[in-house]
């Protein structure tokens, strides 16, 4: 008879049967190996969780939009629910860019408000179907597609639905070009979920040499110095307007409701006179109408629309110290440059030069990162509000783009050489 004494280790067990979990580890119950062919537990079916989320992101947008312009209608008893529900629906189909064919004409003009709910929605739908596939960490590119895809396909056949149901007594909206906006938007800002839930997003990233990653960085902090500077002037010119603005609003006659549904639409349209500000800044400027134009060298207006946003429109070019307001671009795209030396030579050692092909090059690609920016918001801010007169409203993309490309990388390469030149350190062998 054999014995093992206490300080004698005991070999673990083989065979049939035998517990396998790695040394250390307390004992615990066993879970067995899925079987071939059978779905791992607790992970969704991927039709049902892509259906789930996006259903939710469509409903989180959507309730906002029909209780906005729903309040207008219901506070003077001029409409029904029905009609409030309907009227909710063509604002949320304007929202993602799909046009609304209307008795006074054409409308596109998006409120880039409820475009950023519904793109952050549908970012939250693509995070939650990842994590409820199982694919959360496991960086398979397979993976994110696939359930950005789910989410895409699930979005348009909601995208769809509504525009048969907006159009029975409201605005005419094709369902083939619903169903394919939605397809591509959903898809699109799902995937910028499913990619950072997997890790997909980071091994990407990784691989990308570290200059582009710099200009990206320094492009996209400049584009969005401009946007504040372009929200600051604006909202500048509104509170100088109130008194206009506020007259705009009361000539409703709504009530109180109705004028707080007007106000409401207008914080929706608050991105976009951001952007057209910013247009306006870097030279462009923008279009209230066909033959119209708003730029710091010229104002050529016709009648308006009595929105309140449109109070703030300047009367004429810009002189004395208003031309400072032209230096700020520049200014955005110097801080850009500024900061990424800074950086750069917090990364190398701060007793270390950096090397100029080092600097220069991250800070030349910021501007065509900037421009790119810039002018998708462009073209995303503007858009018809009706036939004649007002079938042209907003800035040109390429203009925007062109410009904000030559300025930013002018500026990034001025504040890059200049804060370089000022720092002190040992040049690198």
């Amino acid at each position: 008879m054999s014995s093992v004494t206490p300080d004698q280790p005991r070999r673990p067990a083989t065979g049939v049967g035998a517990d396998d979990r790695p040394a250390g580890r307390p004992p615990g119950p066993r879970v067995p190996a899925p079987r071939a062919g059978e779905a791992p537990r607790n992970r969704a079916p991927l039709a049902v969780a892509a259906g789930v989320a996006a259903t939710w992101a469509a409903l989180t947008s959507y309730l906002p939009v029909a209780l906005v312009l729903g309040l207008a209608q219901l506070s003077e008893d001029a409409g029904s629910v029905a009609g409030a529900l309907r009227a909710g629906l063509g604002g949320w189909l304007l929202g993602h860019g799909v046009p609304l064919a209307t008795d006074a004409g054409p409308v596109g003009l998006a409120p880039v408000a409820l475009t950023v709910l519904a793109v952050w929605r549908l970012f939250r739908a693509g995070v939650h179907t990842s994590r409820a596939i199982g694919a959360r960490g496991g960086r398979s590119s397979r993976q994110a597609l696939t359930a950005a895809g789910a989410v895409g396909v699930g979005y348009a056949l909601l995208g769809t639905l509504a525009a048969v149901l907006a159009g029975v007594g409201g605005p005419v909206v094709s369902p083939i070009r619903a169903g394919g906006t939605f397809a591509i938007f959903g898809a699109l800002a799902a995937l910028a979920g499913t990619a950072r839930t997997t890790g997909v997003a980071g091994l990407l990233v990784g691989r990308v040499p570290a200059p582009v990653r710099d200009g990206v960085r320094t492009g996209l902090v400049a584009g969005l110095l401009l946007l504040g500077a372009g929200a600051g002037v604006a909202g500048l010119a509104i509170a100088t307007g109130g008194g206009d603005a506020a007259d705009m609003i009361g000539a409703y006659r709504t009530g109180v409701a109705g004028q707080a549904g007007i106000t409401l639409v207008s914080l929706a349209y608050a991105p976009n006179a951001t952007v057209w500000s910013a247009s306006y800044l870097l030279g462009p400027g923008f279009a209230v109408g066909a033959d119209t134009v708003v730029r710091t060298s010229e104002v050529s207006l016709g009648a308006l629309p009595a929105l309140p946003l449109l109070a703030g429109l300047p009367s004429g070019p810009v002189d004395g110290f208003g031309a400072a307001l032209l230096a700020i671009p520049v200014l955005a795209g110097m801080a850009a440059g500024c900061l990424l030396a800074r950086r750069l030579r917090r990364a190398a050692g701060q007793r270390t030069q950096l090397a100029w092909p080092a600097l220069l090059a991250p800070a030349a690609l910021a501007g065509p990162v900037a421009g790119l920016l810039l002018g998708v918001l462009a073209g995303a801010s503007g858009g018809p509000l009706g036939g004649g007169r007002l079938a042209e409203i907003g800035p040109v993309p390429w203009q925007v783009a062109g410009t904000a490309t030559a300025v930013v990388a002018a500026g990034a390469l001025l504040g890059a050489a200049a804060t370089r030149s000022l720092s002190k350190g040992r040049t690198p062998s």
